[in-house]
């Protein structure tokens, strides 16, 4: 699999160079996130892409029902599957400094290792089944899950992180996004 980023002509767009929808999204960014990441002054090429990724992200934060720690497992584990290295830096960062994943929890995951949570670990492996299967969890994934305490209506907020995921996850792919200096210390490779 390659790591070469797959466009080539388009560049970072700043406030400075962007055009009117551009500069409207990236207002609406930089708002929610406090300053201009990396990966969003990428997607803003198509100001649709990052604006469906913030109103996707935001929906999830505040409708999901999960709690900030297991959001960031969910980010994690999309992240990791789709082998998205900007991501999960970033949210390893949110994970440590803001969400409050337990530092075990953060280290397990970061180094692939079984997860020392069992409701963590029910809730990462659905999620990293879901982006490997296209969808189709096994019953035992699922049962599992289930039995952690997660409802079925879970799995369908776990479907919005995916789908929200894939459009940073990939775009960032395309781009070979630089890790922000704000996530450096979490890079991984």
């Amino acid at each position: 699999m390659s790591s070469e980023p797959i466009l080539h002509t388009l560049k970072s767009i700043t406030p400075d160079t962007a055009d009117a929808a551009q500069k409207e999204v990236l207002a609406q960014a930089l708002k929610a996130a406090g300053f201009l990441p990396n990966m969003y002054t990428n997607m803003v090429n198509a100001p649709a892409v990052l604006s469906t990724y913030l109103h996707g992200y935001g929906l999830f934060r505040s409708e999901s029902g999960l709690k900030p720690a297991e959001q960031e497992v969910v980010f994690l584990a999309v992240s990791q599957v789709n082998g998205c290295t900007y991501c999960t830096a970033a949210h390893s960062m949110i994970a440590d400094k803001k969400s409050g994943v337990p530092a075990d929890v953060l280290k397990a995951i970061r180094a692939v290792q079984p997860i020392p949570d069992a409701r963590l670990a029910a809730l990462y492996a659905l999620t990293a089944e879901m982006v490997k299967t296209q969808g189709r969890p096994s019953p035992a994934t699922v049962q599992s899950f289930l039995d952690a305490g997660f409802q079925e209506k879970d799995m369908l907020y776990i479907v919005l992180a995916i789908a929200v995921k894939t459009l940073s996850n990939y775009s960032n792919h395309a781009f070979a996004t630089p890790v922000d200096a704000v996530f450096a210390a979490y890079r991984v490779d």
